[in-house]
Parts: C-alpha cells; structure tokens; sequence
C-alpha cells in the first residue's frame, strides 16, 4: 500500500564535512531539475563537524520523479562535497523480515501498523525459532518460517536467514523480540539494516523476567530502547526510546504490561524513521530527522 502522499516524492539524504554553500548546491539542483521541496531538515554537528540533511521533493508539475537521473545528475554535486549521500523513491517499499521468539506484542503491533498503511513495508516473511506464532502471522498473510536454533544448529539456522536475506532482496532485519544472540558474523553482514528491540533497564537486569527483578528493586521508571544491530550486545547505535514512569502501586505483571507498551512504540518508531529515510550515522550516533 502506498500513501498518497509520497506517491510522487523522492528523499535525499546526505552528511559530509561542514561547509558554506551546502543547502545552496542542493536546493539549486533541485530547483534546475524542476523539483520543489516539501520537507527540508538540517543539522551541523560542531563536535564532529560534519553536516546532516533530509530533504524531501516532488515534481512541481506533480508527475513522477525519476529517481534514476536525479542520481545520475547529482553524483557531481556530492563529489564536489564529499558527500555520503542517498536518493530514493519515497513511496519505495522496504523488504522486511520480522524475526521474533514467543513474545507477541512487537510482531502484532508492526504487522497491524503495515496493513492499516501506517508503515510502509513489503513483509516477505516472518522468521522465529518457535512455532507459537505461526498463526497470528498467517492471519496478516505473512509467510511463516520456523527455524529451531541449539547450540549445535545455530550456524545453520544463521545461514538459512542470510539465505532468505539475499534470495528475497531483503533491506531490512526487525528482531522483535527475538531472543536469540546474533553471531558477530551475522551482525557485520546485517550491519546498518537489523533493528533491534530491548527493554531500557539494561545492564541493571539482565536474563528472565527483568520486570520482575526492577518491581523488586522499587524502579520507578521503566522504557524500551531501539538501536541498530551490531557485534556489540544491546550497545548499537540508539535509534529510540520510550520512557514510562511507575510507582510502588503496580504489580511485576503490571510492570511487564507497561514495558511492553513502551517496547512495541518505540520499535513502531524506529522502523518507521528507517524505513521514511530519517535516520543517519555520526560516529557510532545517529542523527534523526523526525
């Protein structure tokens, strides 16, 4: 399903060192080529000093924007900056594989959120090392993959998603809540497109039932966080983050109920933001244009 409103619009985004005469180049080619923007954002980071912009455009003439001479002619442009830059088509949709245990919440939440339109996903599967949740995938016509993981079968079980990944072209990886550790091999070759989902309470409770242990330890604020994937366990690149205040009222489950709250809005936002192009990298940061 694609939203009316990007049907005809492309995003640009790019970073590069900071320098005078940047958003001049970019909205001078685009104003050549007979663009006009609907969106502009901007950042200029005086620590690493590098600048960040998104900007969105259509055809002032309202026709279609044909993305691949756009790229061709601003390969130029951001030679002249060195830019790392991207442009695509707005109402393109993003490959996805959701991967998730036997924890409900995320995955019903994304696929609910992607059949009403307010994601912008083309789901090729989702992927678990249960069988549980079979049936709520099959009730959105999703293809359901149950891939069992042991120790003894975890390099084959890897090797059965990266198959997946390149034989359905897949963009991007969703662990929502898949409680599974990703090899350090397997999250180079996911490198910038796996998002992952946690709890924010992390490192203070780690293992089962962390609700349970921060209701013992009298918290009283719980949260969820969402990064990029990396090598580095739950440390990635932060992307989100939902924050919840509690209190001595609730009980352990209330609290669970609370996090998963806060764990299916803050994922929703981080594949939203991912997949509308708004996010960029700044030295192990990103950079979010909302």
């Amino acid at each position: 399903m694609t939203s009316p409103s990007t049907a005809h619009r492309a995003v640009l985004t790019l970073s590069c060192p900071d320098a005078a005469g940047i958003v001049h180049s970019v909205s001078g080619f685009l104003v050549d080529r007979g663009m006009t923007i609907v969106q502009s954002q901007q950042f200029g980071d005086a620590i690493s000093g590098r600048f960040f912009m998104r900007v969105e455009f259509s055809d002032i003439a309202g026709g279609a924007v044909d993305v691949d001479t756009l790229r061709t002619d601003f390969a130029s442009v951001a030679v002249d900056f060195a830019m790392d830059w991207r442009l695509v088509d707005a109402a393109e949709r993003q490959r996805t594989v959701l991967m998730v245990s036997k924890f409900a919440h995320c995955l019903n939440d994304l696929l609910f959120r992607n059949s009403i339109g307010e994601l912008n996903l083309d789901i090729v599967a989702v992927v678990s090392n249960h069988p549980d949740l079979g049936r709520l995938a099959d009730g959105y016509g999703v293809p359901f993959r149950h891939v069992p993981v042991t120790k003894e079968s975890k390099a084959e079980a890897e090797a059965a998603l990266l198959d997946l990944v390149r034989e359905e072209n897949v963009d991007l990886v969703v662990l929502a809540r898949y409680m599974q550790i990703l090899s350090d091999d397997l999250c180079k070759q996911l490198d910038g497109k796996a998002i992952n989902i946690h709890h924010s309470m992390l490192p203070s409770f780690k293992g089962a039932k962390p609700y349970h242990q921060a209701h013992t330890r009298g918290v009283k604020v719980i949260g969820a966080t969402a990064h990029y994937v990396t090598a580095d366990l739950d440390e990635g690149p932060i992307i989100e983050q939902e924050l919840i205040r509690v209190d001595h009222s609730l009980t352990p489950d209330e609290l669970a109920a609370r996090g998963r709250e806060a764990e299916s809005r803050a994922l929703a936002r981080a594949v939203r933001w991912h997949t509308e192009n708004r996010i960029t990298m700044n030295h192990g940061r990103t950079v979010v244009f909302q």
